[in-house]
């Protein structure tokens, strides 16, 4: 079969883009690995793509952010950029949230992410984007220019924690001090809030009373590196659909929720 197109963006050391990168190369996933973007110049990820010739970029989200705190005019937002619109669908924000700091966020990421599809459109038409450990929430901005047919999502994000639990930036660490007898992980694609997109698989592990956060993290780790590559090979086959879901709650009310479906092998 034909291969599928894949992006990257990563903000560290890249073991899921490791991981991915080998899947690649020995068959595992039926893709090609084109580009790799990280926010971060200099780190381990980037070296790991020029190991294997693939090219990359650096769109910095440092500089834009500190020159908006100084003086907002020095900002130049992208000319198709609407607030407004944004701020309706983002929901990476509670309702409670200042003003001044959410558009602060929406206006500095949308320019760093005007960057980053500037970069990403040069190596021409992308099937799947992949983030992994791409430390920046995406905004509708970036979200409604790549994902241009919304039942068919393309962006995938890998989750140290079983969603919808533990989302943000510590899954495996607030995983262990809760103290959960079980951890793991979770690929889902992207929506307007944080880790809260349609799940399209999951692992788990035991977690012992003699473990520490380390060996949470390291059995972690080893679980995400067969994940990631399981559901992107899904979806260069085809067999991830989206679909929406009904409840009807005993209380009379009505729960919705997109889900992912995964056809079997033919």
């Amino acid at each position: 079969m034909e291969k599928i197109c894949i992006g990257a963006l990563i903000s560290g050391g890249g073991t899921n883009l490791q991981a991915i990168i080998d899947a690649c190369e020995n068959g595992t996933i039926d893709g090609k690995m084109v580009f790799v973007g990280s926010d971060q110049p200099g780190v381990k990820g980037l070296e790991r793509a020029k190991t294997h010739n693939i090219p990359s970029f650096v769109v910095e989200y440092g500089p834009i952010i500190q020159s908006f705190r100084r003086d907002p005019a020095e900002v130049a937002l992208p000319d198709d950029f609407d607030l407004d619109e944004i701020m309706a669908k983002q929901h990476l924000f509670p309702a409670s949230a200042s003003e001044e700091r959410v558009h602060a966020f929406l206006c500095t990421r949308a320019v760093a992410e005007h960057r980053l599809l500037s970069e990403m459109d040069a190596f021409g038409h992308i099937d799947l984007l992949v983030l992994a450990g791409f430390m920046r929430n995406l905004t509708p901005y970036f979200i409604n220019r790549f994902n241009r047919d919304p039942a068919n999502p393309r962006i995938m994000n890998i989750h140290p924690a079983i969603l919808p639990s533990f989302p943000g930036v510590d899954g495996y660490g607030d995983t262990f001090r809760y103290g959960c007898k079980v951890g793991g992980c979770t690929v889902h694609f992207i929506d307007y809030g944080e880790d809260s997109g349609p799940i399209v698989g999951q692992r788990t592990f035991p977690i012992l009373e003699t473990d520490t956060l380390d060996d949470v993290k390291r059995k972690g780790l080893e679980q995400e590196w067969q994940l990631y590559p399981e559901c992107i090979q899904h979806f260069a086959h085809g067999r991830l659909k989206t679909m929406k879901m009904t409840h009807h709650l005993d209380n009379g009310q009505i729960f919705q929720r997109t889900i992912v479906a995964i056809a079997q092998p033919a």
